[in-house]
């Protein structure tokens, strides 16, 4: 794995991993980096490994075992409560890739979600002009060739 180490507002850091674990072990680093409250567009083709960095996040803040974190593509939200540097933190994992529309997104709740303890990471979410502009940040997955990723973190300034 290789990229930097450190994720900053206002700043873009890039990642390059090889495998499964390697973009585990970003998912990992990114959970101690990102205080909450974000609201993280995921970005990235089928099978680039969205969810996979998500169970490196979720394991990293004691919410769940990697093998635990699906894609919640058929359910659209999974929660996972853990905690970060002590205190308790909300996980929530969306997959909007089957919502049609600003009137079915707006059914899931998303405000009850942004609480100032919650990380809120959105697969597809990129399709939703709302969701765009509520973003707090995105994550930006890349296959660039056999099992390497090029994954992109990006947060807005405050």
């Amino acid at each position: 794995m290789t990229g930097e180490a450190t994720v900053e507002a206002g700043k873009v850091h890039e990642f390059t991993t090889r495998s499964d674990a390697e973009t585990i072990a970003v998912g990992r680093k990114l959970a101690a980096l990102l205080a909450p409250p974000q609201l993280l567009l995921l970005t990235g083709d089928l099978g680039t490994g969205k969810t996979t960095l998500v169970k490196g996040i979720a394991e990293a803040l004691d919410a769940a075992e990697p093998d635990e974190v699906t894609s919640p593509t058929f359910t659209l939200l999974h929660e996972y409560e853990g905690t970060r540097e002590g205190e308790p933190i909300k996980l929530y994992h969306l997959d909007v890739y089957r919502i049609e529309g600003e009137r079915q997104l707006e059914t899931l709740g998303l405000d009850d979600l942004l609480t100032d303890d919650a990380l809120v990471l959105v697969e597809w979410g990129e399709k939703f002009a709302s969701l765009k502009k509520r973003a707090t940040g995105a994550i930006a997955i890349h296959a660039a060739g056999g099992d390497e990723r090029k994954i992109t973190v990006t947060l807005k300034e405050s």
